[in-house]
């Protein structure tokens, strides 16, 4: 799945489906047979995703909010920083939609990197951005934020709204619980994101996280500090994602990449 000049939209029928199947099963019990095939469709996309995903690469995450239009200064730092990492030879992730994520994904065509998404079927982001060499969507947000995580090295969370805290605070309970490696959590904005430092040191000082907690994140306003923290941290991981670089399967008819 190859992103090209034509642009794939989302029909009203797609994202009003999309919708209505999460109120209908968040409402409580339902028939077996209907959470039989809810469990079915979820399983049908983490297949759909690990297939289109499997080759992508080893991957930043870049998050932060779909609101901003090109001449933010958000937007053009986002686009900075989709190109510095595919510099340093990371594949761009984000969720596929326009704002922040199209601007990393911008970044990263534009430095000759590679570019992927995740996108989610929503009515306010009826299409994916036009950056991306592969792509794959989802109905459900916890697979789609599933998969972000499953093939990144490092996070960065640029300024962004209540789905980008929600991704930023995911990654960090994995990171804090081990159910993930220690990856670099990187926060692009000191003064927008001082609040919340502010919050994480009164959680601190109330005892409701670790103090050492605090070093999970990474606050700074400079893109190229934040690409040289990325690099320093996960060049040994890098070297064992190339060593265990998954290999294709004739069975399947993939091909060598």
């Amino acid at each position: 799945m190859t992103q090209s000049d034509n642009q794939p939209n989302f029909p009203n029928s797609a994202w009003k489906s999309a919708d209505n199947s999460d109120r209908y099963f968040l409402e409580g019990p339902k028939s077996r047979f209907k959470e039989f095939l809810f469990v079915f469709n979820v399983m049908w996309e983490f297949i759909r995703g690990f297939r289109v995903l499997h080759f992508v690469g080893p991957c930043v995450t870049v998050f932060g909010s779909a609101r901003f239009k090109e001449d933010h200064p958000y937007y053009q730092s986002a686009r900075q920083m989709g190109a510095e990492l595919s510099k340093i030879g990371f594949t761009v992730m984000t969720g596929g939609g326009p704002g922040i994520m199209e601007a990393a994904n911008r970044g990263a065509m534009e430095a000759g990197g590679r570019s992927v998404g995740a996108a989610i079927i929503l009515p306010m982001e009826s299409s994916h951005n036009p950056y991306m060499d592969t792509w794959v969507q989802f109905k459900y947000f916890f697979v789609r934020k599933y998969l972000l995580f499953k093939y990144s090295y490092a996070f960065v969370v640029m300024p962004g709204g209540v789905g980008t805290m929600d991704e930023m605070f995911e990654a960090l309970t994995l990171i804090q619980t081990k159910k993930v490696d220690h990856f670099p959590v990187i926060l692009i904005g000191v003064e927008y994101y001082q609040p919340l430092v502010k919050l994480l040191e009164s959680m601190a000082d109330a005892g409701t996280i670790d103090r050492h907690d605090l070093d999970l994140v990474i606050v700074t306003d400079s893109i190229e500090e934040a690409a040289r923290m990325i690099e320093k941290n996960v060049r040994e991981r890098f070297a064992i994602w190339k060593k265990n670089k998954p290999k294709p399967s004739a069975i399947l008819g993939e091909q060598k990449k």
